[in-house]
């Protein structure tokens, strides 16, 4: 965790935007995998993180504006999770390393909350993607658990929302810290990948080089000769002179900061002169755009950008026909880049995307579109100082896209 003083002036940050109520902060939970003893590798909340510091699971904390009391609820370690986890630190201890004062068991929040309830107090709180908490606050609340995303806070995901989209040079240091290890992995990657290789050889072998260092992945990694696929986990293929492997992934620093880059390189080690084309098209839009990336620009306006560059270069090739800007204006390129440039970076490698893309990446300055490609824009706002975006343009030939368009005549003047 960072020191004390940060997450009390986060803390102090978030209470000064509201003037009264409750904000409640569910902590994350251990979650079975296939029993009850056998849990996945537990993951912090991350605006929990971002605010309380602690990862550690079954934890619950409060802010009272009225009061300016801060609460975290937990229990202490028991001797059976002594036996089993080894010696911790006290709640009382680990609460005094964020700078919280009052600490109480977890039973106490139900009686909190139902005064408050009683008293008519505005309770704020987020949305929830874990469907053990949407069941604890219906039992606290009496909000049925398919209905709590409903009766989450505007005010709370918008302050939140906020706070977390400008990193500080401290979390700006974490997020090159995980792309340092990034690095390596991907060094790693186009040393061993050869003709003969399995694609699990290469995941063993990069998530290994990052268990080494600390971290592990922050979304299941990417690596595969079908790129085309644009969320592939499937790694069982033998890779082949002549192919081209595509290799996305991130990992987390110590303090859970994300890193994410995609890469695509040939099996052999040298493309061919096609591939070659191809590839320098998505490198030129990529460099386009991160030198249009300063403060005041729309990211919505570098997505465009750098899809005109891409529909130049799919002309140049025979694939597109017609002016690049109508083929941008009209949609037609998005068969070859049917995604968003890029999205922000954070605590969450798709930075807040749990609290709603509508509150992150858009605001009253700028809506979602309706045009396929662009309506998949996760970050279209204008930037601002303190934002981390991915830019990721690409170049994608989707046989079942390339079918279904045919099939429909779908822009059949402009696409060979």
């Amino acid at each position: 965790m960072f020191g004390s003083r940060t997450y009390q002036e986060r803390r102090r940050a978030l209470r000064l935007a509201f003037t009264n109520g409750l904000l409640l902060f569910p902590g994350a939970c251990e979650a079975p995998m296939n029993y009850a003893a056998n849990w996945y590798p537990f993951r912090q909340d991350s605006s929990f993180l971002y605010f309380w510091g602690l990862s550690e699971p079954g934890l619950f904390a409060l802010i009272d504006v009225d009061s300016g009391a801060e609460i975290l609820f937990g229990d202490e370690p028991t001797l059976d999770d002594e036996i089993w986890m080894g010696s911790r630190p006290s709640l009382t201890e680990r609460a005094a390393q964020i700078g919280v004062a009052t600490i109480k068991p977890r039973a106490e929040l139900a009686l909190v909350l139902g005064t408050a309830i009683r008293e008519r107090r505005r309770l704020h709180f987020l949305p929830q993607h874990r469907a053990e908490n949407r069941l604890f606050l219906e039992d606290l609340l009496g909000i049925r658990a398919e209905s709590v995303g409903a009766h989450a806070s505007p005010e709370l995901i918008k302050a939140i929302v906020s706070l977390r989209s400008k990193k500080t040079d401290e979390e700006v240091a974490e997020i090159e810290k995980a792309l340092s290890i990034s690095s390596e992995m991907y060094r790693m990657a186009l040393e061993r990948t050869k003709p003969g290789i399995v694609e699990q050889e290469i995941v063993g072998a990069v998530e290994g080089l990052a268990s080494a260092r600390g971290a592990r992945t922050s979304f299941p990694t990417i690596f595969s000769i079908h790129g085309e696929t644009l969320h592939n986990h499937e790694h069982s293929v033998k890779m082949e002179d002549g192919q081209l492997v595509l290799f996305d992934s991130g990992i987390e620093s110590p303090r859970y900061y994300a890193s994410d880059v995609t890469r695509t390189f040939p099996v052999s080690g040298r493309f061919d002169e096609r591939q070659k084309r191809v590839y320098e098209i998505v490198l030129t839009a990529q460099e386009k755009a991160i030198s249009l990336m300063k403060p005041g620009v729309f990211f919505r306006d570098i997505h465009l950008e750098s899809a005109l560059v891409i529909a130049e270069g799919l002309v140049r090739l025979g694939l597109l026909r017609g002016d690049p800007r109508d083929l941008v204006e009209s949609g037609a390129h998005a068969l070859f880049y049917p995604h968003g440039l890029g999205h922000m970076l954070g605590l969450d490698v798709h930075d807040m995307e749990g609290l709603g893309e509508q509150f992150v990446g858009y605001d009253a300055e700028i809506q979602r579109s309706k045009q396929f490609g662009l309506a998949f824009l996760r970050m279209a706002r204008r930037l601002e100082p303190g934002h981390v975006v991915t830019v990721e343009p690409g170049i994608y030939f989707i046989p079942a896209l390339i079918r279904a368009w045919k099939t429909e005549k779908r822009f059949s003047g402009q696409v060979d």
